[in-house]
């Protein structure tokens, strides 16, 4: 991603990123959800809570990029990303932080540009997602510590 720095952001390029983004959101809501439900074990009693925790915190996600998709003149997209599924326990959770350090990279770079446009109430909203990301990262790499 870092390579795509050096590329013109436009408004239309940026809307088309969020979309981007709010699918790899609703992906996230529904794995967790789903994961959550299948999860079994008593070391993951409490990351079972914690990962509908996580889940209500990516719909609030995709609520906000989708304000802001539509205050930008574009229109929020319905598509959904690739869910993963396991049965194993450990493999979810390791799907689960996987898709937190996708999302922390997608959003440093959202953030990066929001700032070349000048979209600072933007900026501002996606660097609040961010810091839930961060959040939801270090969950996921201290329950699978954890688990191991």
């Amino acid at each position: 991603m870092k390579g795509m720095r050096n590329m013109k952001i436009t408004m239309e390029k940026m809307i088309a990123k969020l979309n981007d983004d709010i699918e790899w959101e609703y992906q996230a809501l529904i794995q967790y959800i789903q994961h959550a439900s299948l999860i079994a074990g008593a070391q993951y009693d409490a990351i079972q809570k914690e990962l509908l925790i996580h889940a209500t915190e990516e719909h609030n996600h995709a609520v906000l990029l989708s304000t802001q998709i539509v205050s930008l003149g574009g229109f929020p997209s319905v598509k959904i990303k690739d869910v993963k599924v396991s049965k194993k326990s450990l493999e979810m959770l390791r799907q689960d932080l996987a898709g937190e350090i996708h999302a922390v990279e997608r959003y440093k770079e959202r953030i990066y540009e929001a700032e070349q446009l000048r979209e600072y109430g933007l900026r501002r909203i996606l660097e609040d997602i961010l810091i839930q990301e961060e959040e939801h990262k270090r969950d996921l790499q201290n329950a699978i510590e954890q688990a191991k």
